[in-house]
């Protein structure tokens, strides 16, 4: 009896699987974060981003694209201020400001239609 393969595995023949890029039949796999991070790492000892790029079938710009983003969170980790209440309520305030544009604009535009004798848009009713 033949033996069914899991959904997700690869032979060693058909290159890497989900989580080691190419699978060898033409799709690209799935790259975990940590897979990643270990590229990544290797490209900022000075590996060539070339010679990673055929070694694992990843395009230059997907890997420039994977180093910026990893140096960007770290970036954002090492900031020393951390958020406190006052964040909390610069967000609170700005939501505020959006719904008080939005009514504003609604408004704006209602008055609009008065005045040109279109009158008020009509409602659907809700049931």
């Amino acid at each position: 009896m033949a033996q069914r393969k899991r959904k997700g595995a690869v032979s060693p023949k058909l290159g890497r699987g989900p989580s080691g890029g190419d699978t060898g039949r033409g799709e690209p796999g799935r790259w975990s974060s940590q897979r990643k991070m270990e590229v990544v790492l290797r490209l900022l000892r000075g590996e060539a981003v070339d010679a990673l790029s055929r070694e694992l079938k990843v395009t230059p710009a997907r890997l420039a694209e994977w180093r910026e983003r990893f140096l960007r969170g770290g970036q954002a980790a090492l900031k020393s201020r951390r958020p406190d209440a006052r964040d909390e309520e610069a967000v609170r305030l700005k939501a505020k400001i959006g719904e008080l544009a939005m009514e504003s604009e609604l408004l704006q535009e209602k008055i609009a239609r008065l005045e040109s004798g279109l009158g008020p848009p009509l409602r659907r009713s809700r049931g």
